[in-house]
């Protein structure tokens, strides 16, 4: 059998290793330039922390840890059958595993936050880049295992904590090259939806409902909301949400005027009310901070997790057709749950393989990351390599990237080496070169080839182009 990798999972060689440290630098440099400093995680969490937060569909999607040693010796499965005698599989699964691969980074975060927090200082700003899995279905754009850029601040209510993240996104994206649509919405709002619709014990199934409008089109998110008990004319007051147009201004107002009594139902939401002042005031600021991509107000916006209570952002590419890139919102009850109440946070998370994606689609990854060498030696004998050993050493030492050809090949063979690994620059240095003091190297680009003292290391450098 030919050796293989889980569907879902990928092998990232050095090409795309490149172009995934070109991501993750510049992400993390803006990231860094906000003032927020880096943690990590473990792979793994206990399901105790992992459970429950993310929503009935989420916790199906958690890849679940069994537990070492025989973890079914000791089961009585007989307990675990139901009516027709089937093992309940996902009852089974609580008691034979302990722990699971974490889903997101934000939960892991506000269970650190929690276990930490008497040597945290608050407001508490922190980014982190790792992996994450997700028991989904493989498609164009959705791996099972994948890279998270999250980056989140808690312990303050201030709407000056969202505008810094669309700051950020704008700016990483601008220093990618890349154009991008911001979309905000306001879990406030939607709850407003449930309430003047007259179902407010409904919002979860409301939202996760709205949540798939991109993905399957009004008419079956209207089916889904009828499957989930809403009358035809709660559904009818959805729609109506749904389908307003105009300026953000106008949205708002249109909105407001709806949750102020202004619907079929004549009843007023509180919540939703509260949302849209946190929008206005939001918008208010983006306006000020002079963000230069475009922002705009999404109704239909909704982030399917369960622990967002305000604001929700989410990021699209405008040039290339690719899901969301950047998602993530305020939540203000998720320590509560580790028994840290009254500590909100707001963050987002940059999806990095889709970003990849959309780099390499785009071809917008730098030249200069198509190799990890600038300057290859090549092997003239034993004596011609021992002379330009000290060079090497001098140019890596200054930060320059620099390879010797290990064997004493035929030249074409090196030439085609450093063809294959897109290597700019090459140094033929023989005996002549050795006999002048000299160390000749050629831009394999342009055909342009100098000699330099072998002391003149800045002088090779500058050739270079470094």
């Amino acid at each position: 059998m030919k050796p293989s990798i889980p569907k879902g999972t990928r092998d990232f060689g050095q090409q795309e290793m490149a172009g995934r440290n070109y991501i993750f630098d510049t992400i993390k440099s803006v990231f860094r330039t906000f003032g927020y400093a880096q943690i990590d995680t473990p792979a793994m969490e206990n399901l105790s922390t992992l459970l429950g937060k993310y929503g009935e569909e989420g916790d199906k999607l958690l890849f679940r840890i069994l537990n070492s040693g025989d973890a079914f010796g000791k089961v009585d499965f007989d307990s675990y059958r139901d009516s027709d005698g089937a093992v309940n599989s996902v009852a089974l699964s609580k008691e034979v595993c302990e722990k699971g691969l974490r889903y997101d980074l934000t939960v892991p975060f506000a269970r650190y936050v929690v276990q930490h927090q008497n040597e945290l200082s608050f407001p508490f700003k922190r980014f982190q880049i790792q992996p994450v899995w997700r028991a989904d279905r493989p498609q164009k754009g959705r791996y099972r295992e994948f890279y998270q850029c999250d980056v989140d601040v808690i312990g303050s209510k201030s709407q000056i904590n969202e505008l810094e993240l669309v700051q950020i996104v704008d700016r990483v994206f601008s220093l990618l090259d890349v154009r991008v649509l911001v979309k905000i919405n306001n879990r406030k709002v939607l709850t407003g939806f449930a309430e003047i619709c007259g179902f407010p014990d409904k919002v979860v199934d409301i939202t996760v409902a709205i949540d798939k409008l991109d993905k399957i089109g009004l008419e079956a998110v209207e089916d889904e909301m009828r499957e989930k008990g809403l009358t035809d004319s709660a559904i009818a007051v959805i729609e109506q949400i749904l389908k307003l147009s105009g300026t953000t201004a106008e949205k708002i107002a249109s909105m407001r005027s709806l949750m102020n009594g202004g619907s079929a139902s004549g009843i007023v939401s509180e919540a939703g009310l509260k949302g849209l002042d946190e929008l206005e005031e939001l918008f208010g600021l983006i306006d000020a901070a002079g963000v230069s991509a475009p922002v705009e107000i999404d109704l239909s916006l909704a982030r399917g997790l369960n622990y967002y209570t305000g604001a929700i952002f989410e990021v699209k590419a405008l040039d290339f057709a690719i899901g969301s890139i950047c998602g993530g919102g305020r939540y203000d009850n998720l320590t509560g749950i580790f028994g840290l109440p009254d500590m909100s946070g707001v963050g987002i998370s940059f999806g990095a393989d889709r970003i990849y994606d959309v780099l390499q689609g785009l071809d917008k990854f730098p030249a200069g990351l198509k190799s990890a060498t600038t300057l290859l030696f090549a092997n003239m004998g034993t004596e011609e390599v021992r002379y330009i050993l000290p060079v090497a050493k001098a140019l890596r030492e200054r930060g320059v990237a620099v390879e010797v050809y290990p064997d004493s090949s035929k030249l074409k063979k090196q030439f085609d080496y450093a063809d294959r690994k897109a290597i700019p620059f090459l140094s033929i240095t023989g005996g002549n070169e050795m006999e002048a003091g000299q160390v000749n190297v050629k831009n394999l680009v342009s055909g342009e080839q100098k000699s330099f003292s072998a002391s003149d290391i800045q002088g090779i450098i500058d050739f270079l182009g470094l």
